[in-house]
């Protein structure tokens, strides 16, 4: 008999991926025990107002050639197919309906955690899945409306990269390679993305 899959689901907007999130992805993956890490590109993520720099098909494409080669992290496009702005609750709704006796994990940062209460409807987003939360050691995990028991920490390096970030490397025409898969960085100069 199969048994029950377990999975991470790690949203954003990425905008674009890069290696940051991919270490994230894994070592939730393994610290975890996952089968499989779903990253799903947003196609309108309610906090951030504004167009992206990237539209969302072209996000969808860099989340896609970030993950390849990587049997464990796939790419889901939940978000684009359904439009409208992004809301987390409708996510993992959508992936227990897909994955009904799955161990369901919503990856996210420690800076998000703190957030967490504001977001849509974060009652029902605990009753589908654990948090894995991922945060430099020492940090607390005891966030206010959220119990402890929905809560597992993910420790590893603090990483000083943030998509913001790489978008002004590539305004300013600095190297972005190391930062972001080769496919991604050929993938931004071939469109002229983030004015490269």
């Amino acid at each position: 008999m199969r048994r029950e899959l377990r999975i991470g689901i790690f949203g954003g907007s990425f905008d674009p991926p890069h290696i940051g999130h991919l270490l994230i992805a894994e070592l939730s993956r393994i610290a975890l025990m996952l089968d499989r890490v779903y990253l799903v590109p947003a196609y309108k993520p309610p906090h951030k107002a504004g167009n992206h720099p990237a539209t969302a098909h072209d996000r969808l494409t860099m989340a896609r050639l970030s993950v390849r080669g990587n049997r464990h992290l796939k790419v889901s496009d939940i978000e684009l197919k359904r439009r409208g702005v992004s809301y987390t609750v409708d996510t993992v709704k959508s992936f227990r309906k897909k994955f009904p006796d799955s161990e369901l994990f919503l990856i996210l940062g420690g800076d998000s955690l703190r957030q967490f209460h504001l977001w849509k409807s974060p009652g029902e987003i605990l009753r589908e899945v654990s948090l894995a939360v991922y945060q430099r050691p020492g940090h607390p995990n005891k966030i206010k409306g959220v119990p402890s028991s929905k809560v597992i920490r993910v420790e590893g390096p603090l990483m000083d990269l943030s998509s913001s970030d790489l978008r002004t490397r590539i305004e300013k025409g600095k190297e972005i390679r190391d930062l972001v898969r080769e496919g991604v960085r050929r993938f931004i100069e071939r469109k002229h993305l983030y004015g490269a």
